[in-house]
């Protein structure tokens, strides 16, 4: 069964990229990433939040940042 990760809603937050299922932003797991926090930090201050989705929006993430490499390498040759 595939869980589902993102929700952009105008009336959730006001269209912020949230946890499907959720009202936290996936910007706040990068903001407890970035301070050295843990994933399980995250998800016990989160509870709504399924580790599954935390996995995902860092493939997805890995997936984006590697495009985006091979992008910008493109454009400065």
């Amino acid at each position: 069964m595939s869980v589902k990760i993102i929700n952009v809603d105008k009336e959730i937050l006001g269209g912020t990229p949230v946890f499907f299922g959720t009202r936290v932003p996936i910007k706040n797991l990068f903001d407890y990433l970035e301070t050295g926090e843990t994933i399980e930090t995250f998800l016990n201050d989160f509870e709504g939040v399924k580790r599954e989705q935390v996995i995902r929006i860092l493939e997805i993430s890995e997936k984006l940042i590697n495009t985006s490499t091979n992008i910008l390498n493109e454009n400065i040759t």
